[in-house]
């Protein structure tokens, strides 16, 4: 995977450029407790390959400049 690491002093949003689909964001973040995956699982079921997690506010910056990059490194493919 190569990725673009967007905050290097704490690196929690990379974005993977050789996904097989484009651009995709790679985050970290704390697993939900379980009333949190049963109440997201009512409006949208995860498929087998996915979870539910919790990304705190103060990423919102770095989530914002993942998305600028992808969308550019998509251009790109």
């Amino acid at each position: 995977m190569t990725s673009l690491l967007l905050d290097k002093a704490t690196p929690a949003v990379w974005v993977d450029t050789e996904a097989a689909e484009g651009p995709e964001l790679v985050l970290q973040g704390k697993f939900a407790d379980a009333a949190t995956r049963a109440a997201c699982s009512q409006d949208s079921p995860p498929a087998d390959d996915e979870g539910v997690i919790r990304i705190s506010v103060r990423m919102v910056d770095q989530i914002r400049k993942a998305c600028d990059a992808a969308e550019a490194a998509g251009t790109q493919l």
